[in-house]
């Protein structure tokens, strides 16, 4: 899911990647909307409120607002930084940035119900939940060569309503293709909605815990690749010992073999 770049990535390793970091996404989003009365995961709105402020003369306000999407420019640039630094291919590079995430997820859902009185340190949780979603889009964006993005939906609908009127009128032999295309963005909307109606009922329900539910998400997204290359791992070798075994199997004497087995 997080693992495969390039010629080895396949449609179904961006399928999961879309349904778990979008259905995250969503969380937060619904969230953070209810928590902080911020959209967390975009900065489409906060341009036009940006504007707004400006324009009434709100400076401080406007402030803010300007601090929040540049908190998110920083979530993208530093972990464009952090893959590229560390390399492409390199399992870790993946897991930091989504392990920074985490960290401030649990973190917002441990203090949330103690400190969101002050209207600075709700702003300064807001920021802090933008840059997450930053991060999280830009390792997206690379890992899937743009093909998905989790945090926002304006350009999924868009994609979403190109290919849409390319199937109607597409030859026979593309429409597999346009179709599996389809079923990823149909996918990411799905999740995205999902996460922010379960966030809003969650929040509703435990307040400021309910982050924990997209941090718990992100803790599978970070265990999967681990768990499923340990696990090829393990079945290669033992497959290589059944092959020995039987290639051996009559010719080699059983203490022999047993030997040759266990190493």
């Amino acid at each position: 899911m997080l693992k495969h770049h390039g010629v080895r990535r396949t449609h179904i390793h961006n399928v999961r990647l879309a349904v778990v970091l979008s259905l995250t996404a969503g969380l937060v989003n619904g969230e953070g909307l209810l928590g902080f009365s911020v959209l967390t995961t975009n900065v489409t709105g906060h341009a036009a409120l940006f504007a707004e402020n400006i324009s009434i003369k709100s400076w401080a306000t406007s402030w803010v607002i300007a601090t929040w999407m540049l908190l998110f420019l920083g979530g993208a640039f530093i972990s464009g930084l952090i893959i590229d630094v560390i390399g492409k291919n390199q399992r870790y590079s993946n897991l930091i940035p989504l392990t920074c995430e985490f960290l401030i997820l649990i973190t917002t859902g441990f203090l949330g119900n103690h400190f969101t009185n002050n209207l600075a340190v709700r702003q300064f949780f807001a920021g802090s939940l933008l840059f997450a979603m930053g991060m999280q889009n830009a390792l997206v964006t690379m890992i899937s060569k743009s093909v998905v993005r989790t945090t926002h939906l304006t350009g999924t609908f868009t994609d979403l309503g190109i290919e849409l009127a390319q199937l109607i009128f597409s030859r026979t032999e593309n429409k597999p293709e346009l179709k599996s295309r389809i079923g990823l963005k149909l996918s990411i909307i799905t999740s995205f909605i999902f996460g922010a109606l379960l966030g809003a009922y969650a929040f509703g329900n435990l307040d400021y815990y309910s982050f924990f539910l997209p941090a718990a998400i992100l803790v599978y997204a970070i265990l999967y690749d681990v768990f499923r290359v340990n696990a090829k791992r393990y079945y290669r070798k033992m497959e290589k010992k059944i092959k020995i075994g039987t290639t051996v199997l009559g010719q080699v004497p059983t203490p022999a073999l047993k030997k040759l087995l266990d190493k």
